[in-house]
């Protein structure tokens, strides 16, 4: 188990994690939470089903790792297609920005429920909901700091230049931390598929 999920019954999902690890995956949901922003709460007095139907963006974030948790919808070849997206990003974002953070807290409050045995190890032990909050929280970090990267499809091969890097590039850390949340999101994804 150690390194990668394994189904639990009931259609959950186990890990042997190690104190590092468990540092390591916190920080970068509270990162990503940071990233995504603060949810807009309606303010005192006003009506909680008005905020619900508030207006998000239509603009694309400037953040190039925004950009890429919250693409555009149609793409921006032309006029017409634009102001789809734009109109699309305008009445979707919010939701899908409150997904997001949803997601990262869920990773946040699993890892901090967390007590470590005397080897500095635990199991993490997921539920069903819980393994797809993790599943988009895993996805959401490896997009972001693949786009921090800039991590092209040639990369990611076997035979890829992130396999490559020598231990002296600075951006070897970061590379890590990717290829290990891959992994993770790879035996989660094993453990919740039908067999």
């Amino acid at each position: 188990m150690a390194g990668h999920f394994e189904a639990t019954p009931g259609g959950g999902a186990a890990v042997a994690l190690d104190e590092v690890e468990i540092a390591i995956l916190r920080s970068l949901a509270v990162q990503l939470l940071e990233l995504i922003g603060p949810g807009d709460e309606p303010a005192e007095g006003e009506d909680p089903l008005a905020a619900l139907f508030a207006e998000g963006p239509s603009e694309p974030p400037a953040d190039p790792a925004l950009a890429r948790l919250f693409p555009e919808a149609y793409g921006d070849e032309d006029g017409e297609l634009r102001a789809a997206s734009a109109e699309f990003r305008r009445f979707t974002e919010n939701d899908l920005r409150a997904r997001k953070r949803d997601d990262a807290l869920v990773v946040v409050r699993t890892l901090d429920a967390l007590t470590t045995a005397g080897n500095g190890g635990a199991v993490l032990e997921l539920t069903a909901d819980e393994c797809r909050n993790w599943l988009g929280t895993l996805n959401d970090l490896r997009l972001t700091i693949g786009t921090r990267l800039e991590v092209s499809e040639e990369d990611e091969g076997e035979a890829g230049s992130l396999y490559r890097l020598p231990d002296s590039d600075p951006r070897k850390p970061m590379v890590m931390a990717y290829l290990w949340l891959g992994g993770l999101q790879e035996t989660l994804v094993e453990t919740l598929m039908p067999e």
